[in-house]
């Protein structure tokens, strides 16, 4: 049951971690885990250790099934041989099979060096599997130790990776390795902490703890369905079927100067059920939210601006962040609600040398990818491309509604009487020019960026007091929950990579 060297166990109590089976316990429901493959060994020595440095089982969670593996550090400090692939393999094939989630609880050196290309081999079956697993159930990694090489690989193509602070690292190649090669001195908190890799967009979520962890992961299961080929839960739906002290706090909710920042976390809580919201991807990309949250008691997928964050401005990274967020679920027939508040594109000239066209423009390629339904919310500002892509009708959002405070137009205030009445600006003088100027502002915002202009013309459906967003959004989902979309006769879409 512990199969380690004494001296391997020793350093994993010194260092406070927990045998593998006792993690799974943790994140399973209570006695629920039925292990398989116990008495695999390593070929090649009798004496080798029970396990292969891998325990490999299938459980519940909330009564719902799961399949599970769990890499054991103190037999061959986790690494991948012979029997750890096998058994890897083997319940990856069991959860495809059943359509269940898997779930990895990652502690690995990596490849088994002494096992040589073998090692490499199962690397690549463990990730063969991934492909057929992807879309078709959820494949969740928890970060709990130092993973390098092919151990990070395979986490990173998974649904959703949560690492533990100060405990979970992830590179492809150590500092040591790093320092030989290159010359480059660097820090292992520096290379790949659980914070770093999340600012980086490789770790969705950081928890305090392995306790943290798994009640994380079990909580975002409760928003995904078993497999694609069943519904995610409805829980506790009917709730708060009138207008709230909640609801009625959106009506003051926007800061009276368009330029004025305020927090989107505000308004999300107050939109969904029992203000609840589950962020994924907080510490990358901040100048946009996603995450999950429940409407009626059914999931939905939140994609929302973030006004203190560069504005909530789209760039590069946020455009990827939200297209994963979409296309995941898109997958497994998940809702999508956008919240908008975006100035436009983040205009610069790093952003043009590190693509901003090709990157930026997969966030529309996913809207209009996206079969599920799809209602947006415009809350204040939608200017240019992002108007488009943040769940516009023109892209295929289903239902498109906006606040009285929205503003909708190619580009905001300011910006187009510069462009537009510049001549006449400087021909009123010095002293009549900037009276001039804000006259047009104020003109170009009560008639041209307005809601109802929008309205008049389709391409939002009402605009509705903030207060009744809620109610509105359980009305549009329930209107939207027989939605099919046929799609034409290929093999695949070519995503803009």
């Amino acid at each position: 049951m512990d199969p380690g060297s004494e001296r391997a166990k020793a350093r994993r109590d010194a260092a406070g971690q927990t045998p593998p089976r006792q993690r799974i316990a943790e994140l399973l429901d209570a006695g629920s885990f039925v292990e398989m493959g116990q008495l695999v060994k390593a070929p090649g020595n009798p004496d080798n250790p029970f396990g292969d440095g891998v325990v490999t089982g299938r459980g519940t969670i909330d009564g719902r099934p799961v399949a599970v593996y769990a890499h054991d550090n103190t037999v061959f400090g986790g690494s991948v041989g012979e029997g750890f692939g096998k058994k890897v393999c083997a319940i990856m094939d069991f959860a495809i099979k059943v359509g269940c989630p898997i779930i990895g609880i990652n502690d690995s050196g990596g490849a088994r060096v002494q096992d040589a290309v073998t090692s490499l081999a199962y690397y690549s079956e463990i990730s063969r599997r991934q492909y057929p697993a992807s879309g078709y159930v959820p494949q969740i990694s928890i970060m709990l130790g130092k993973c390098a090489g092919g151990a990070v690989y395979a986490p990173v193509t998974t649904d959703f990776v949560i690492a533990v602070q100060d405990q979970a690292y992830m590179f492809v190649t150590g500092p040591d390795v790093i320092r030989q090669v290159t010359g480059e001195d660097v820090t292992m908190d520096e290379l790949g902490s659980a914070l770093e890799q999340a600012k980086r967009g490789n770790v969705n979520h950081v928890a305090v703890s392995e306790h943290d962890a798994f009640m994380y992961v079990r909580n975002l299961l409760s928003y995904l369905p078993s497999s694609a080929s069943e519904k995610a839960p409805r829980i506790n739906p009917g709730l708060e079927p009138e207008t709230t002290e909640s609801d009625r706090q959106l009506d003051t909710i926007i800061p009276d100067s368009d330029n004025a920042a305020y927090d989107m976390h505000d308004v999300l809580i107050r939109m969904f059920d029992d203000g609840e919201f589950v962020e994924t991807s907080g510490q990358f990309a901040s100048n946009i939210i996603t995450g999950f949250a429940r409407v009626d008691g059914e999931p939905v997928g939140v994609v929302a601006n973030q006004p203190l964050h560069l504005s909530g401005a789209l760039d590069i990274d946020a455009s990827e962040k939200a297209t994963r967020h979409m296309m995941l679920c898109d997958a497994y027939s998940i809702p999508i609600v956008y919240v908008v508040d975006t100035p436009g594109y983040l205009p610069g000239v790093e952003q043009e040398k590190l693509g901003i066209i090709h990157r930026g423009a997969k966030m529309g390629f996913a809207v209009a990818a996206s079969s599920v339904p799809k209602v947006t919310f415009v809350v204040r500002k939608a200017y240019g491309g992002a108007y488009a892509v943040m769940g516009s009708k023109n892209l295929g959002g289903d239902l498109n509604f906006a606040w009285p405070t929205a503003r909708i137009a190619v580009m905001g205030a300011e910006g187009a009487v510069d462009l537009l009445q510049r001549r006449q600006i400087e021909e009123a003088g010095p002293e009549e020019g900037p009276k001039l100027r804000q006259q047009l502002i104020d003109m170009y915002n009560e008639f041209i960026a307005t809601p109802y202009t929008a309205a008049e013309r389709g391409y939002i459906d009402a605009v509705i007091e903030p207060s009744q967003t809620r109610l509105v959004l359980r009305g549009a989902l329930a209107q939207l929950r027989d939605k099919t979309r046929v799609e034409l006769p290929r093999k695949h879409a070519i995503f803009p990579l």
